[in-house]
């Protein structure tokens, strides 16, 4: 049993809601998300003037009525979209009790198979330092296993520089949702890869993962710090100052974090490895609007 295996009734569940956007893509093929082309799907867009060949049951016959002249009723075609789920694989996601990793994948999955169920092509991504390690987009509701397959073998590796997926070569040019589950444990910052996605027409989601030893520390006394990404280690001595200087720094970081997703309009979504996965999903997520 991989860590992604989810029980009949947790899919069940599943399969009443759907990601949530705003976007409106430039899709072609049969979706559920709103496109720009004009279709004859149920949600009104626009109107235009009648044309020779235009179909006669599309008069808006009030429209007739006060101008005299005929109009048609231009309505939003539904379409696919592109999501793609970048999931930070580094060595630091590899801890914390309950593990990091594990929520991680876990949600990734749930991402994707939410994706899938509702017609959306899912790519994926491994945010380690192998960069090859990916999966295409493709579509298909059957070809879950697929996802489950690829991110049981995720493996840990090394440090993640989160800029790097302004690298990542399979971004929808007509828009898409990207999703990112990671730390932020990141050398060269984060701000730059989100800032390329919004230029590349993605609707972004960040899902900030930390373990409860992160965020209440409970050591004291004389402690050895190791850097799970390569650093030297240190020792310190536990005091409450240097706890109190802790939390500042660290409530310090989730507020920048936090501040710059709002001021970009990026979903921002702090959890604790310690929520269960239901609850995050069934709670969290329908609470913040990234799924409905």
């Amino acid at each position: 049993m991989g860590i992604t295996s989810f029980d009949e009734n947790f899919l069940k569940k599943l399969d009443k809601l759907a990601l949530a956007t705003k976007m409106v893509v430039k899709g072609e093929t049969g979706g559920n998300r709103k496109s720009s082309h004009k279709g004859s799907s149920v949600e009104f867009s626009d109107f235009r003037e009648y044309v020779h060949g235009d179909d006669f049951r599309r008069i808006d016959w009030n429209a007739y009525a006060r101008f005299e002249r005929f109009f048609i009723k231009l309505f939003m075609e539904e379409q696919e979209s592109t999501v793609t789920i970048f999931i930070d694989s580094s060595k630091s996601m590899d801890w914390g009790q309950p593990h990091k990793g594990t929520l991680a994948k876990q949600l990734s999955a749930v991402f994707a198979y939410l994706a899938l169920a509702n017609f959306d092509r899912v790519g994926l991504v491994a945010l380690n330092e192998n960069p090859e390690f990916r999966l295409s987009p493709f579509a298909g509701k059957q070809g879950f296993w697929k996802v489950l397959d690829f991110i049981d073998n995720i493996p840990y590796n090394g440090e993640t520089k989160l800029n790097a997926i302004r690298n990542y070569p399979n971004l929808d040019s007509r828009g898409g949702i990207s999703i990112i589950l990671t730390d932020l444990f990141s050398s060269d910052g984060y701000e730059e890869a989100l800032k390329y996605l919004q230029y590349r027409k993605q609707e972004i989601t960040l899902i900030h993962i930390l373990a409860p030893q992160e965020l209440e520390p409970q050591w004291s006394g004389s402690v050895r710090l190791l850097d799970s990404e390569g650093g030297e280690p240190k020792e310190i001595t536990m005091t409450p100052q240097i706890l109190k200087s802790y939390k500042k720094v660290l409530k310090d970081f989730l507020q920048e974090a936090q501040g710059f997703c709002y001021q970009r309009g990026i979903n921002y979504i702090p959890v604790s490895s310690a929520l269960s996965l239901e609850q995050i999903v069934f709670d969290n997520l329908v609470k913040m609007g990234v799924i409905r």
